[in-house]
């Protein structure tokens, strides 16, 4: 969508173009501010086809990334995707949610995480358990309100306490890291304890802070599989005549193409699978970043949709004395798709 000036203010993407156009200038009295405003400055559209909603989702994706319509960034939280820092140094360290993590200000980031209030349970729960929430954290030397109400260990009161709240971001940070899980263990031994002293809601709540940390190392499936960097081969039906291949890595897709169903394609699939994964070095395995997450999950849902069919290439596969199973694997997935139907798009 795009304004007077040829500005884009809007990419979206539908199956029908039609519909989903008139719907902006229909029963505008319930459109939300920003979408009338956004109507107000619409003087024309382009659009562009693509054979597979898998592409039009990638490519909207691609699209708001490189361009940043206004509109798109109007219309969707600048926090959606949050991280855990701790500083590593300093008097007075502190555990805080960030947005955007900054390189060398003497913290650490963890994440991104996309549900601030799983990760805002587990730090409540953390700084509960081990009695981090001091109210004074600059230190006075003075007792804070919390120390009185026996949830903060008297860091504010410095000496011994402050060395052990130290110590306790440090196990929090090995914990991130997956290098040290005492914080957990001692989190299972308090609500044991509580159990065995028949205070079943003091178990009740250690019970639940315990999973709230816990769900802080186990990582989203879409992020684990996509910090995997697979080497992906996916074919879906686009009609009884003709499939569509496309080569993915990462949040990428490196090569696509329409094939004849009936045509005898695998060697010409298999000498771009040799050309296009060999050559990419660019997206290896490791984190994802807070801009790949959206492209992952379209990649992650599409694979799980029921859409395609698709394989996971393993690196060795690549090299000369293992092009027989290549070959092997390629005929089973091209000569069995038999479950997936050529698309069905209602009016």
């Amino acid at each position: 969508m795009k304004d007077s000036q040829g500005q884009i203010l809007y990419v979206g993407k539908a199956k029908n173009l039609k519909n989903r156009v008139q719907s902006y200038f229909r029963n505008s009295k319930h459109h939300s501010p920003k979408i009338k405003k956004l109507v107000k400055h619409l003087r024309n559209f382009d659009y562009i086809l693509t054979d597979t909603e898998f592409e039009a989702f990638m490519l909207e994706c691609q699209l708001i990334q490189n361009i940043k319509p206004l509109y798109n960034r109007m219309m969707k939280s600048p926090q959606s995707f949050i991280y855990i820092s701790v500083s590593l140094t300093g008097k007075h360290r502190m555990i805080n949610i960030a947005y955007n993590p900054i390189e060398n200000d003497g913290k650490v980031y963890f994440g991104p995480f996309t549900s601030r209030s799983n990760v805002e349970r587990a730090l409540r729960g953390l700084k509960e358990c081990f009695k981090l929430n001091c109210s004074n954290p600059l230190g006075t030397n003075s007792a804070c309100l919390n120390y009185s109400l026996g949830s903060c260990l008297g860091r504010c009161l410095g000496g011994p306490a402050e060395q052990q709240y130290n110590d306790i971001l440090d196990r929090f940070i090995a914990f991130l890291k997956g290098t040290d899980m005492s914080i957990l263990e001692d989190m299972n031994q308090m609500m044991l304890n509580a159990s065995e002293a028949f205070d079943f809601e003091a178990a009740s709540a250690y019970r639940d802070h315990s999973q709230a940390v816990s769900f802080l190392v186990k990582k989203e499936k879409v992020i684990e599989f996509t910090e995997e960097a697979y080497n992906i081969v996916a074919i879906e039906r686009l009609s009884d005549s003709t499939l569509k291949i496309f080569l993915i890595k990462r949040t990428d897709i490196l090569f696509s193409h329409n094939y004849d169903a009936a045509g005898k394609i695998e060697e010409k699939i298999k000498t771009n699978i040799l050309a296009y994964f060999k050559k990419d070095e660019v997206n290896a395995a490791g984190d994802v970043s807070r801009h790949e997450i959206d492209a992952a999950h379209i990649v992650y849902r599409y694979l799980h949709s029921g859409s395609c069919s698709y394989l996971m290439i393993p690196e060795n596969w690549l090299n000369p004395e293992n092009h027989s199973t290549l070959d092997l694997a390629l005929k089973n997935l091209l000569n069995n798709p038999q479950h997936l139907q050529p698309p069905i798009y209602h009016e």
